[in-house]
Protein backbone atom coordinates (compact mmCIF):
# COMPACT_ATOMS: atom_id res chain seq x y z
CA UNK A 1 0.00 0.00 0.00
CA UNK A 2 1.07 3.49 -1.14
CA UNK A 3 0.05 6.56 0.62
CA UNK A 4 0.32 10.76 -1.10
CA UNK A 5 0.48 12.77 1.93
CA UNK A 6 0.49 16.48 0.66
CA UNK A 7 1.22 19.46 2.59
CA UNK A 8 2.02 23.31 1.95
CA UNK A 9 -1.37 24.65 1.22
CA UNK A 10 -2.89 27.69 2.63
CA UNK A 11 -3.95 31.05 1.61
CA UNK A 12 -1.85 33.63 -0.23
CA UNK A 13 -2.19 36.84 -1.85
CA UNK A 14 -2.60 37.73 -5.46
CA UNK A 15 1.39 37.80 -6.85
CA UNK A 16 2.59 35.56 -3.58
CA UNK A 17 4.12 32.02 -3.83
CA UNK A 18 3.93 28.92 -1.82
CA UNK A 19 5.35 25.14 -1.74
CA UNK A 20 3.80 21.89 -1.88
CA UNK A 21 5.34 19.14 -1.06
CA UNK A 22 4.03 15.66 -1.36
CA UNK A 23 5.69 12.39 0.04
CA UNK A 24 5.10 8.78 -0.36
CA UNK A 25 4.90 6.16 2.26
CA UNK A 26 7.37 3.94 0.96
CA UNK A 27 10.35 3.20 -1.61
CA UNK A 28 8.43 3.04 -5.02
CA UNK A 29 9.27 2.04 -8.18
CA UNK A 30 13.01 2.79 -10.16
CA UNK A 31 10.17 4.00 -13.07
CA UNK A 32 7.17 6.17 -12.21
CA UNK A 33 5.88 9.56 -13.18
CA UNK A 34 4.78 11.97 -10.20
CA UNK A 35 2.76 15.01 -10.55
CA UNK A 36 0.27 17.36 -9.56
CA UNK A 37 -3.51 17.75 -10.46
CA UNK A 38 -5.67 20.46 -9.23
CA UNK A 39 -9.63 21.08 -8.83
CA UNK A 40 -11.36 24.06 -8.59
CA UNK A 41 -14.89 24.58 -7.96
CA UNK A 42 -16.96 23.70 -10.62
CA UNK A 43 -14.75 22.52 -12.57
CA UNK A 44 -13.15 19.30 -13.61
CA UNK A 45 -9.74 18.22 -11.83
CA UNK A 46 -6.77 18.99 -14.26
CA UNK A 47 -3.21 18.36 -14.59
CA UNK A 48 -0.61 20.69 -13.36
CA UNK A 49 2.56 19.57 -13.79
CA UNK A 50 4.47 16.04 -13.80
CA UNK A 51 7.81 14.65 -13.24
CA UNK A 52 9.26 11.18 -14.36
CA UNK A 53 11.15 8.82 -12.47
CA UNK A 54 14.17 10.22 -15.48
CA UNK A 55 13.58 14.13 -14.44
CA UNK A 56 11.48 14.77 -17.28
CA UNK A 57 8.95 17.56 -16.60
CA UNK A 58 5.67 18.51 -18.31
CA UNK A 59 3.53 21.51 -17.56
CA UNK A 60 0.43 23.15 -17.93
CA UNK A 61 0.38 26.00 -20.16
CA UNK A 62 -1.37 27.97 -17.62
CA UNK A 63 1.59 27.32 -15.05
CA UNK A 64 4.11 27.51 -17.71
CA UNK A 65 6.96 30.44 -16.25
CA UNK A 66 5.24 30.30 -13.02
CA UNK A 67 5.31 26.65 -11.20
CA UNK A 68 8.29 24.42 -11.06
CA UNK A 69 7.95 21.03 -10.46
CA UNK A 70 10.95 19.34 -8.73
CA UNK A 71 11.94 16.18 -6.89
CA UNK A 72 14.14 14.52 -3.88
CA UNK A 73 13.99 11.18 -4.77
CA UNK A 74 16.25 10.47 -1.57
CA UNK A 75 12.80 11.20 0.47
CA UNK A 76 10.55 10.01 -2.19
CA UNK A 77 9.24 13.39 -2.05
CA UNK A 78 7.64 15.99 -4.94
CA UNK A 79 7.50 19.86 -4.74
CA UNK A 80 5.46 22.06 -6.38
CA UNK A 81 6.69 25.48 -6.34
CA UNK A 82 4.19 27.98 -6.87
CA UNK A 83 5.03 31.54 -7.52
CA UNK A 84 3.09 34.83 -8.98
CA UNK A 85 0.00 33.07 -8.12
CA UNK A 86 -3.16 34.31 -9.17
CA UNK A 87 -6.95 34.14 -8.20
CA UNK A 88 -7.72 31.57 -11.08
CA UNK A 89 -5.11 29.32 -9.24
CA UNK A 90 -7.41 29.12 -6.41
CA UNK A 91 -8.03 24.87 -6.20
CA UNK A 92 -7.46 21.51 -4.21
CA UNK A 93 -4.32 20.33 -5.36
CA UNK A 94 -3.58 16.60 -5.16
CA UNK A 95 -0.54 15.04 -5.65
CA UNK A 96 -0.35 11.48 -8.02
CA UNK A 97 2.23 8.92 -8.79
CA UNK A 98 1.93 6.24 -11.47
CA UNK A 99 3.86 3.43 -12.00
CA UNK A 100 3.69 -0.03 -13.73
CA UNK A 101 0.74 -1.47 -11.78
CA UNK A 102 -0.96 1.23 -10.16
CA UNK A 103 -2.35 4.94 -9.82
CA UNK A 104 -2.08 6.75 -6.28
CA UNK A 105 -4.15 10.01 -5.25
CA UNK A 106 -3.84 11.97 -1.93
CA UNK A 107 -5.99 13.73 0.02
CA UNK A 108 -5.69 16.69 -0.96
CA UNK A 109 -4.32 20.84 -0.57
CA UNK A 110 -6.31 23.58 -0.39
CA UNK A 111 -4.52 26.46 -2.39
CA UNK A 112 -6.78 30.03 -2.05
CA UNK A 113 -5.53 33.28 -3.60
CA UNK A 114 -7.28 36.04 -2.76
CA UNK A 115 -7.25 39.52 -1.43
Amino acid sequence: QVQLVESGGGLVQPGGSLRLSCAASRIISSLYVMGWYRQAPGKSRELVATISSRGMTNYADSVKGRFTISRDNAKDTVYLQMNSLTPEDTAVYYCNLVDFASMYWGQGTQVTVSS
